[in-house]
């Protein structure tokens, strides 16, 4: 009862951040975005069956298939903003900062999302910045615009969760991703892997850059 508690707690919650969503920066521009304390996890949680992600103290398991650093990002479509369907595994050739949230509609995925675009620090012209999540291409459309975000590329695991089970990052029950951001170099091998182990918390971009930065520097 607990389990079905939390989860039924966490569509909620979803539900009345949809209801606010972007319109509550009142047109803001991607410059006037204003950025919370939200705590910024430095561990990271596994992926796959058997492991969970707290979501207020209370653990939410992930179903799929484990994955770590060091291989290589499997081939699953995702959906872009006119529905048509782009293997993520084909966008090799470039390095890749792929940012992984559960909703854009709710406060901590937006600011990881506007922080992956504006804290890049010139990041964006050489490497490919790459959002997922479960949202509609139409939501993810209309985020990107009312955020005014123009350099990340949005991808939407909304037909099936395959990447998110490929990957062994989607939570049971709400049909949610886990936080994450993972570094993919341009043969498809994942360099860098992190998975919040809290669902409230940021994961640590800064360090997504650096791994970004090390990899372009020795490429």
């Amino acid at each position: 009862m607990q389990k079905i508690s939390s989860i039924i707690s966490l569509l909620l919650i979803l539900t009345a951040s949809s209801l606010a969503g972007c319109s509550t920066l009142n047109g803001q521009s991607e410059q006037e975005f204003s950025y919370k304390n939200i705590p910024v996890d430095k561990e990271t949680a596994r992926t796959g069956e058997g492991a969970t992600i707290l979501f207020r103290g209370t653990p939410l398991p992930l179903s799929g298939i484990e994955v770590k650093a060091g291989e290589t990002l499997r081939a699953v479509p995702l959906a872009k903003g006119d529905l048509s369907l782009v293997n993520i595994h084909e966008s090799q050739g470039k390095v890749r900062i792929i940012n992984i949230v559960p909703s854009l509609d709710t406060k901590v995925c937006e600011q990881q999302t506007h922080y992956l675009s504006e804290k890049n620090q010139g990041l964006d012209q050489q490497v490919q910045l790459i959002t997922i999540s479960v949202d509609t291409p139409f939501a993810q459309q209309r985020f990107a615009k009312e955020a005014g975000i123009t350099n990340v590329e949005f991808l939407s695991d909304f037909r099936g969760g395959e990447f998110g089970t490929s990957h062994g990052l989607l939570l049971e029950g709400p049909h949610l991703l886990a936080r994450a951001v993972i570094v993919v170099d341009a043969n498809n091998v994942i360099r860098y892997l992190q998975v919040t182990p809290d669902l409230g918390h940021m994961p640590d971009m800064d360090r997504a850059f650096q791994v970004a930065r090390t990899i372009l520097q020795n490429s």
